[in-house]
């Protein structure tokens, strides 16, 4: 199971719940799903964000503050995957599943997964 595996992302959810009383009024307003559906594309567009710095920034193969970022941005995107299987939106098998046939899609027009044909 994923889930433990990943420690610290419960940690993250602990600390969620303890700040929930700093949740804006709007944010209330949403039911469970429009919330994880507004903080992932948040959390998407900041990954993005880091991806145009680092290759704006031609700092890729450093191990600086940019790269740095990206590795945070990556884990917050993960943590939101993660809380959309736990509030039974989707399962790890239909993600997994997805993975597969997009590592095969990316075989055809891409070097990154040469290993898939």
């Amino acid at each position: 199971d994923h889930r433990d595996l990943h420690l610290s992302i419960r940690r993250q959810r602990q600390m969620c719940i303890r700040d929930s009383n700093k949740i804006s009024p709007q944010m209330r307003e949403l039911d469970t799903r429009q919330q994880l559906l507004v903080v992932t594309m948040e959390e998407c567009g900041e990954l993005i964000q880091s991806c145009s710095k680092l290759l704006r920034r031609a700092e890729l193969y450093s191990d600086g503050q940019y790269v740095k970022n990206l590795k945070e941005e990556l884990g917050d995107v993960y943590a939101m995957i993660d809380l959309f299987v736990e509030h039974d939106v989707v399962s790890w098998t239909e993600i997994e599943e997805r993975r597969e046939l997009k590592r095969k899609k990316l075989s055809r027009w891409s070097e990154l997964c040469q290993d898939e044909e």
